[in-house]
């Protein structure tokens, strides 16, 4: 029988293309059915160590790719939202998540995958509401994936027949490390150990393998999804780059374990099931499940020497964002989440900047002045990287509520940035004039001004909790109290006003730093109230039944 190679080349070709694409939306649709929800189960799932096993397991089965789910913890790591111990349990969950695709694919659902692209399909062309039209489009990168499956397997049927494939592939057997790093290399390329894996079923369904290569191709194919892993954390931190080299020492250690024991393995396998499919399946599951069970007990030890292979850098850091990671921009719930801490750190920097007023004319001290220069330039930097990182975010493709908050983040950022150039450019200047000068407020001006300092370091504190504690009532009631804050700006100025009538002489001298600097604060407390009222705004409350929005609709003016 002549082999038509080209036949079978296009025919592989198209199928891994179906069965990539499928996967990816059916991740897209799972990953907005959970919307902002999936942050939360990543940031619990630190509990213990056997939740972040199945915690692991799961968000892996949502994203059909164990390597997907490494490339988030690495950014989630790098980010310091969760530790290294807590991580490494997550990645051997993950590995276990990863291989329900392989059981599936036993099952032989690639029989009904044209029913379930139909059903899939008409869902998302029927249905008016978004939130059925996202399961419209899991149920369709479902079938598309086995439908990939499918043609790959029905192309591979003429192989049998060819003399010289059946032979190479049996050679596989003879070089188990060659077998080996060909998987590893093809997994790695296709950033997708469930899809090689796939390839690996279909190959020996055709009986153009047999058990043994098998094992050894998916040995491989397990060590190539940590490359992924490996590239994504270079250049990150520390903590990044040991979550990437866990999960390669995980699969390394795993395969050498296994190796002495491939033959009892083997025998093992066949007696659970005759099946070439399940076989393969039993395989990889088998392999992943003996991994955990391994290191499982062991994550504390197994953290204190990565922390020894990846030791810290040496010497001093430039300062950075510590949230923001790029990797993680296309999942938008995620990244609204970090984006969100490293405000909560840029306000932090702010107000400290804002409670040192005081102490700066009070003290008459250069040396704060300085201080707040230079807390001045981390506030800018923040400032300048957090913006364009949700600017970035926005050109995601976001529900509703994600894009509604996404701009009441950047409107946030954008007023702490105005707080911190009121101190740095009026503030520090009134607090300059008033070193030169060598003028002093009078006893009673210095106190209504440290009283309306506190009412405003008191405003922000209490907005900034509300938007760490998410708390819509407690930033109306900054709103509020902001008015009062108004209210006594004007009630202080009459009073300074009066002093000058009756020739206080301490008024006279410092008139104009006492008005400019009770303006300085009124100003802090309006910023701070819009801040408030983005918070108080249910913009800022993240929704899991949000639709997609359409950019290119918004940017033309056209609306929602």
């Amino acid at each position: 029988m002549v082999v038509m190679w080209h036949v079978i080349l296009l025919g592989l070709v198209g199928g891994m293309g179906l069965l990539l694409y499928g996967m990816t939306i059916m991740s897209e649709g799972l990953q907005k059915i959970a919307g902002s929800k999936l942050r939360q189960v990543l940031s619990s799932l630190t509990h213990n160590r056997f939740s972040g096993l199945l915690v692991g397991s799961l968000v892996t089965i949502l994203f059909q790719s164990s390597t997907a789910t490494t490339v988030i913890l690495v950014g989630l790591t790098s980010a310091a939202v969760i530790s290294l111990r807590q991580t490494l349990a997550v990645i051997l969950g993950s590995d276990i998540g990863t291989t329900v695709t392989a059981q599936l694919i036993a099952l032989k659902v690639t029989e009904i995958a044209l029913p379930i692209v139909g059903i899939g399909a008409t869902i998302i062309f029927f249905s008016k509401r978004d939130k059925y039209r996202r399961y419209g489009q899991v149920l369709m990168g479902f079938g598309l994936m086995f439908l990939g499956l499918k043609i790959m397997s029905e192309v591979m049927m003429p192989l049998r027949d060819n003399p010289f494939f059946p032979q190479m592939m049996a050679n596989m057997s003879k070089f188990p490390l060659l077998a080996m790093f060909v998987a590893a290399i093809f997994t790695f390329l296709i950033h997708s150990s469930a899809a090689a894996v796939g390839i690996i079923m279909l190959m020996g369904m055709q009986h153009l393998i047999d058990l043994h290569a098998a094992i050894y191709l998916l040995f491989g194919a397990n060590i190539g999804t940590s490359f992924t892993a490996i590239l994504s954390s270079l250049g990150s931190t520390r903590e990044a780059q040991r979550v990437a080299v866990a999960h390669l020492v995980f699969k390394l250690s795993g395969v050498l374990l296994m190796l002495p024991f491939v033959g009892p393995f083997e025998k093992l396998i066949e007696k659970l099931s005759t099946s070439p499919a399940y076989q393969v399946a039993n395989v990889h599951t088998i392999f992943n499940i003996a991994i955990a069970v391994v290191f499982l007990p062991f994550i504390p030890q197994f953290a204190r020497l990565l922390e020894r292979i990846v030791p810290e850098k040496q010497g001093e850091k430039k300062f950075k964002p510590r949230y923001l990671d790029q990797s993680l921009i296309k999942t938008p719930s995620i990244a609204l989440g970090l984006a969100t801490k490293e405000i909560i750190v840029l306000w932090d920097y702010v107000m400290d900047m804002t409670k040192s007023i005081a102490a700066i004319f009070e003290k008459n001290d250069l040396s704060l002045l300085q201080q707040v220069n230079k807390t001045e330039d981390k506030v800018d930097i923040l400032y300048r990287e957090t913006s364009e990182y949700l600017t970035s975010l926005l050109r995601q493709p976001l529900s509703r509520p994600e894009f509604l908050k996404c701009m009441g983040l950047i409107n946030i950022v954008n007023d702490l940035e105005h707080i911190g150039d009121i101190i740095e450019k009026n503030v520090t200047y009134l607090a300059q004039c008033k070193i030169d000068g060598q003028c002093n407020f009078s006893e009673e001006g210095w106190d209504e001004i440290s009283i309306m300092h506190k009412r405003v370091c008191d405003l922000m504190q209490m907005a900034n909790t509300s938007l760490v504690t998410s708390n819509r009532e407690m930033a109306a009631k900054v709103i509020k109290l902001q008015v009062e804050i108004e209210k006594m700006e004007r009630h202080l100025r009459v009073l300074h006003i009066h002093r000058l009538r009756i020739g206080t002489q301490e008024s006279e001298t410092s008139s104009s730093t006492h008005l400019d600097l009770i303006n300085a604060l009124l100003q802090i407390s309006v910023h701070t109230r819009n801040i408030a009222m983005e918070i108080a705004n249910e913009n800022l409350e993240m929704s899991a039944s949000g639709e997609r929005l359409d950019m290119t609709a918004i940017a033309s003016g056209s609306g929602y």
